[in-house]
């Protein structure tokens, strides 16, 4: 595959050059959260009202943001849900540019003639809430006039499905044709599945849990401590600081922990074995490894576009994931699931490992396959979003279904 065309989402695993690193040599502004007045882009937004969350927290008005591929047709029943992963966006496909500072991230998979085909498919993809890309979140201004900040509630993930259903009842979609989501996404569509199951024909659960599991909250909590010490993050109020004085430190070193379970110790082996980043040695004599050097332009990059307090309510929206809470447990939720079910893993993911969607296969009724569906790739967790064909191939197996 091309490495370099990889959505920004995966992070490529390419060696750093010269040309990458002009590019970050600007100060990075205090957040990288799309704000009111930026450049709008393929965004469209709806505003949902009040809203209320599972503690009981209250958001005098939320909004989300959205884009969408292909025609509602009049019978109103081929609409497809897209649900992003923890650092993805509402921007599936379509060019970086003004509105958007990355690539869309499964363009090879959105589109016409495609696995999920919009000559064919309505297809709706919302910036989740809490997140920085125009839905609500702790960059939004409050009805004081200052941003959220760490006054942002704590969300759950059946909080953001919740504020979805909104915007599906909005938008005048009673039942969608699938929903589809990948990672925190899949934890959204399991959850859709078990809260709605009247509301969609289809799912697909990529690369995501039914739990997240006592090794996964533990690798969240390092990273949210990582942002949370960082003198710059200032207890989350940094949003007046100047150019270059954020807490791009603590962002970018969460950012890197991330990456190592993004990626499969195979791929990183063989893509930068015990290479140098320049001819100077790393050896004592005050060079670099190109692994580091990769660690670390992805880390600063991600500061240009996500915000550090986002960041913290959305990893902490995915240590609330279990679907068996309240409900007798994984299984028992899991077989109340009436959708038709594509289950699918990826051999080498470290973060979600593939015993997590043989749990979820073995309990939903009416899955397209006896079995979840388990690829072999060498680029782990990340594996869903670039193994494009035989992903591709799945989802258009399940929506043919």
């Amino acid at each position: 595959m091309d490495w370099q065309t990889t959505s920004e989402d995966t992070v490529p695993s390419a060696p750093v050059t010269e040309a990458d690193v002009r590019l970050l040599r600007a100060r990075p502004p205090a957040s990288g959260a799309w704000r009111d007045g930026d450049p709008v882009g393929d965004r469209m937004f709806t505003a949902l009202g009040t809203f209320r969350t599972e503690n009981g927290a209250q958001l005098p008005g939320i909004r989300l943001a959205w884009e969408s591929w292909g025609e509602l047709n009049d019978a109103r029943d081929n609409a497809v849900l897209i649900l992003h992963a923890l650092t993805g966006d509402s921007h599936v496909r379509g060019d970086a540019g003004r509105g958007h500072p990355t690539a869309g991230w499964w363009a090879d998979i959105v589109g016409p003639g495609g696995p999920i085909d919009t000559d064919r498919w309505f297809v709706i993809a919302p910036n989740m809430l809490g997140g920085c890309q125009g839905s609500t979140g702790p960059a939004s201004i409050a009805p004081d006039g200052y941003e959220w900040a760490a006054r942002f509630p704590y969300l759950t993930i059946r909080d953001q499905v919740a504020s979805q259903a909104l915007l599906a009842d909005a938008l005048g979609i009673e039942r969608f044709a699938a929903i589809i989501g990948g990672s925190m996404g899949g934890m959204h569509a399991l959850e859709w599945a078990i809260m709605h199951p009247e509301r969609l024909e289809r799912l697909a659960v990529l690369s995501s849990p039914p739990v997240t599991t006592a090794d996964q909250l533990a690798l969240n909590f390092v990273q949210l401590e990582t942002v949370r010490m960082d003198p710059r993050f200032a207890g989350g109020e940094y949003y007046d600081a100047a150019l270059g004085e954020g807490p791009h430190r603590g962002l970018a070193l969460a950012r890197r922990m991330a990456l190592l379970n993004y990626r499969s110790p195979i791929e990183l082996n063989q893509r930068f074995q015990r290479s140098w980043q320049s001819g100077i040695s790393p050896l004592g004599q005050g060079g670099r490894f190109a692994v580091e050097s990769y660690l670390d332009f992805h880390g600063n990059k991600f500061t240009r576009r996500f915000d550090a307090n986002s960041y913290l309510v959305l990893v902490e929206a995915m240590n609330s994931h279990d679907v068996g809470r309240d409900r007798g447990g994984v299984e028992e939720a899991l077989r109340t699931v009436t959708a038709k079910t594509l289950v699918l893993g990826i051999d080498s993911d470290r973060l979600f490992p593939v015993d997590g969607q043989q749990r979820i296969a073995r309990s939903i009724p009416n899955l397209i396959d006896d079995e979840a569906v388990v690829l072999t790739s060498d680029f782990g967790h990340d594996g869903f979003l670039i193994e494009s064909e035989p992903v591709g191939q799945h989802l258009a197996r399940l929506l043919d279904a």
